[in-house]
């Protein structure tokens, strides 16, 4: 049958790809990583010093996972040509809506491993703090900082990445004014670093009661988690620390003691804070780690030597400059004006599916580059 010859050429055409796919993973030396890592965990004393096991298991478990990966895809090949085959000889249309299912399926998985060969950045495999700010407009901009941030933990859990709430500033009526969020997972940084910038809504404003269009703005910036394994200099004298109360959603989780903690970074007047961890002592580690974070981003961005040579008070993000649009209204529509990327389903990418996106800006910048 023509349709399943068609099918069965254009899955052919695929195999080249999947073949230079093992090579640009790196699929040999995995496994010898793998292999030394293992015989690593054997030896006496690994778990002496608890730290250092962690992330040797950890490092094992992420490579083993990719390797995991691949041989899937690889098999989902292999199936997918007999099952083409075998319905082409048995000339049995019915199975051709599950077989072209299954190649766009294959399409796809083939090409989002193929993109994280494409993250090669310093800080790619890191985790990414995301913290989100208002734009002007109160509740309206509150709500589509909220509507936002739902949107990124989603995206996280379709990953089965971690995602933990670090800060939370709720508007007076609904929303949010600002939030920062940690989402832990291999490459989680290299994926969500080009989502950095200003989003753009267009909608009728359901706290508008003669039904007008709104436009709303909130900014989002995302940073590399910096972890003890990045030495990053930061003068004590630099910071003033101040402890509050911390603003729960009311009933038993508020806190009754000053745990909440807020550092400014004098030099550059950058503020970080966190609330959601018991202690004082947990909420300035993490304060400190999301500071460090911030400073680093910028000192990438900015090409310097050391934290120090960061000039001036950083501004956050300019407004002007939005990089993606989402319209519910007159049509349904949201916009990448990086990449002209564009999806109808506005439902689907409020609830986490924006891998589209960010595939169609590492795609344009590994052109770029």
């Amino acid at each position: 049958m023509l349709q399943y010859e068609e099918l069965k050429l254009a899955l052919q055409s695929l195999e080249p790809e999947l073949k230079d796919l093992a090579e640009a993973l790196g699929l040999e030396n995995m496994k010898k990583e793998i292999a030394e890592l293992d015989e690593k965990a054997t030896a006496p004393g690994f778990w002496d010093d608890m730290e250092k096991s962690q992330k040797i298991l950890q490092r094992s478990s992420s490579l083993k996972d990719k390797i995991g990966s691949y041989e899937k895809l690889k098999s989902g090949y292999g199936d997918l040509m007999a099952l083409i085959e075998l319905a082409d000889e048995e000339e049995d249309e019915s199975l051709l809506p599950q077989a072209q299912e299954e190649f766009e399926n294959f399409k796809n998985g083939l090409e989002s491993m193929r993109l994280t060969t494409l993250l090669t950045g310093e800080y790619d495999s890191k985790n990414a703090i995301l913290t989100f700010h208002a734009g002007a407009g109160g509740t309206e901009a509150q709500d589509w900082v909220e509507m936002l941030y739902r949107m990124y933990c989603r995206w996280g859990e379709r990953h089965r990445f971690k995602v933990s709430t670090l800060d939370m500033l709720e508007g007076e009526e609904a929303g949010l004014k600002s939030a920062s969020v940690l989402i832990e997972g291999e490459n989680a940084y290299g994926f969500l670093r080009s989502e950095h910038g200003v989003h753009r809504l267009v909608r009728i404003s359901p706290f508008d009661a003669s039904g007008r269009r709104h436009t709303s703005f909130a900014s989002l910036e995302v940073m590399p988690e910096i972890d003890d394994s990045v030495e990053v200099e930061i003068n004590p004298d630099d910071i003033k620390i101040d402890y509050f109360r911390a603003s729960g959603a009311g009933g038993q989780k508020v806190n009754k003691t000053s745990s909440a903690v807020r550092l400014t970074h004098i030099p550059t007047g950058i503020v970080v804070s966190c609330q959601v961890e018991r202690s004082q002592y947990q909420n300035r580690d993490v304060a400190m780690r999301m500071l460090k974070s911030k400073l680093m981003e910028i000192k990438e961005r900015e090409h310097l030597e050391r934290i120090e040579d960061i000039k001036g008070v950083q501004k956050e993000i300019a407004w002007g400059s939005q990089i993606r649009s989402y319209v519910f209204m007159p049509y349904t529509l949201v916009k990448d004006h990086r990449t002209g990327f564009e999806m109808s389903n506005i439902n689907a990418v409020m609830d986490g599916s924006i891998d589209g996106f960010i595939n169609a800006y590492l795609k344009k910048n590994s052109s770029n580059g």
